[in-house]
């Protein structure tokens, strides 16, 4: 009686959540008709080819579900034995792009590293370097880190350093991500607050003062302030987003036919994209494009919570790092476009034209859908251990 289910659970084979897949894989179609049709000025006037970066887009897909996928096989206690691996290849990277001849600089910025044909902006895997270490070391330190302040010590210099080369480039937003999620990831591992306060009140007080600081950030601020004022220079970007959304109006003037993509809208196929989309399906568009949003992040954090459920706290902290590091991009994106927050160069995940990120946010998928994958494999046996414990009382019973 009890063979037969016991080979049932043997026989069966994991397989990654289909809700995540299916929304990140929908997204990621979204975001290339999008790339498509956000691109097309931008691409003819830098190459003659109306779908020139739509193509590059694809390849970048194509490469992105290889990446998901192969992330999908290797076991997450790889990634946790080889944590200052990771740390190290992140400050590598980090330090590679402030190198002359080695990193370039585009607009006023050094963020990127010269691969030949493509360019690598080094932030984005160093960030997913250093949240994987992050992740082990609390696992491996936690009672250190719970108790005492010290034991805060090494992950908040990691942190303040990476942030430090982020600055340098500068790369404001991506820093602001890194630290955000770093202290969350803290405070899941069950850091006490009364330690976390004043690392967390020096880091905003001086990102505040970073960004009152330095001219052109004064500029973006005084942009996003009052945009109108400005329309002729900071804040034309702003504006020329908000007559995107507003163009949109309820159902959008349809696929295609957005005008403030027409070289209007700086920056329309990559950290503007959201207000081009506005612009071409409206607030029912942004609603639908919101629900999977929320859908993909709630679908991550369930899967954390059934790691942390079953004692796999390595993949429970990574799983709610890496739900919550996509919704918070989500949010600030979306934020900027509609003027709620500053301009800051960050992304619309799975949706924005751009190699470097796309591929990361494909690896985050990937590590999510492993952490997946193990939470159903030890759901056998767990299920085994029910059923010898069934049997043990039947027989004690008997």
């Amino acid at each position: 009686m009890i063979r037969a289910p016991l080979a049932h659970y043997a026989s069966r084979t994991p397989m990654p959540d289909r809700w995540l897949a299916g929304l990140a894989v929908t997204l990621l179609l979204l975001g290339l008709v999008m790339v498509a049709s956000s691109s097309v000025a931008v691409a003819e006037q830098s190459s003659g080819g109306a779908l020139t970066l739509f193509w590059k887009q694809m390849i970048y897909a194509t490469l992105g579900v290889f990446v998901a996928a192969t992330l999908m096989q290797i076991p997450l206690a790889a990634f946790a034995q080889n944590g200052m691996l990771l740390l190290g290849v992140a400050f590598v990277l980090l330090l590679l792009v402030l190198v002359p001849g080695i990193g370039v600089e585009i607009n006023s910025a050094r963020r990127w590293i010269d691969l030949g044909p493509v360019n690598l902006q080094a932030s984005e895997p160093a960030r997913l370097a250093i949240v994987l270490y992050l992740a082990g070391f609390i696992v491996r330190r936690q009672l250190e880190v719970q108790h005492q302040f010290r034991g805060l010590l090494k992950p908040l210099l990691v942190i303040a350093l990476a942030c430090a080369l982020l600055l340098l480039q500068p790369d404001f937003g991506a820093a602001v991500i890194l630290a955000g999620i770093s202290f969350l990831m803290l405070f899941l591992g069950g850091v006490k607050l009364r330690y976390l306060v004043a690392p967390v009140l020096l880091t905003v007080g001086a990102f505040a003062v970073l960004a009152i600081t330095q001219p052109y950030r004064l500029r973006r601020l005084l942009g996003f302030s009052d945009p109108w004022q400005h329309v002729e220079s900071a804040g034309w970007q702003l504006s020329q987003s908000l007559i995107a959304i507003g163009r949109g109006g309820w159902f959008g003037e349809g696929l295609g036919n957005s005008l403030q993509k027409m070289l209007y809208l700086p920056e329309q196929h990559t950290d503007f994209i959201f207000a081009v989309y506005a612009e071409e399906f409206g607030l029912l568009g942004v609603l639908v494009i919101l629900a999977l949003y929320i859908a993909l992040w709630w679908r991550g954090v369930a899967i954390a919570a059934e790691a942390e459920a079953r004692g796999a706290r390595f993949a429970a902290y990574l799983g709610y790092a890496l739900s919550y590091w996509l919704a918070f991009q989500v949010l600030v994106n979306m934020a900027v476009n509609m003027g709620l927050l500053p301009t800051k160069g960050l992304t619309l995940p799975l949706m924005s034209y751009g190699g470097s990120s796309l591929l990361t946010v494909c690896a985050m998928v990937g590590l999510l859908l492993r952490i997946d994958v193990e939470n159903r494999a030890a759901a056998p046996a767990s299920a085994d251990d029910d059923s010898r414990r069934r049997v043990s009382r039947e027989g004690v019973t008997a």
